[in-house]
């Protein structure tokens, strides 16, 4: 395992990678960034069904998280006034909030800017 955390997104889809590049320009977390399908899922303690169900924080001891939650570690693990606002995505109610706004976007990636329609089908069914 690496000692530092790996942030896990679908590779396969247009808006995630989109993300992906701002996070790591702007944001620029301390991490090491991988989609999915080129990562050892089971090295790292996770499901492929979780892998394209969300994107996934892994910490060196092997805590995963999921979602907001591993937004808001990215956020955390940045420089400078990033870690203000993924610090307040751990605390109620912006937990909640932010878990509601994930699954909403998640949800809907195909329909976002530089998603497909490859985004919404699971990844056996992909092109």
């Amino acid at each position: 395992m690496s000692n530092r955390p790996v942030l896990v997104y679908d590779g396969d889809c247009g808006f995630c990678t989109t993300c992906v590049r701002f996070v790591e320009r702007r944001i620029r977390p301390r991490c090491t960034v991988s989609p999915w399908q080129f990562t050892d899922l089971e090295a790292l303690g996770v499901t492929q069904e979780r892998a394209e169900h969300e994107v996934l924080w892994i910490t060196p001891a092997g805590s995963v998280y999921g979602g907001a939650q591993a937004v808001a570690k990215l956020l955390m693990s940045a420089r400078g006034p990033w870690s203000v606002p993924g610090a307040l995505l751990t605390l109620p109610p912006f937990r909640q909030a932010a878990r509601a706004v994930y699954r909403l976007i998640a949800d809907n990636r195909h329909r976002m800017p530089g998603g497909t329609a490859a985004c919404s089908l699971p990844a056996h069914l992909r092109p």
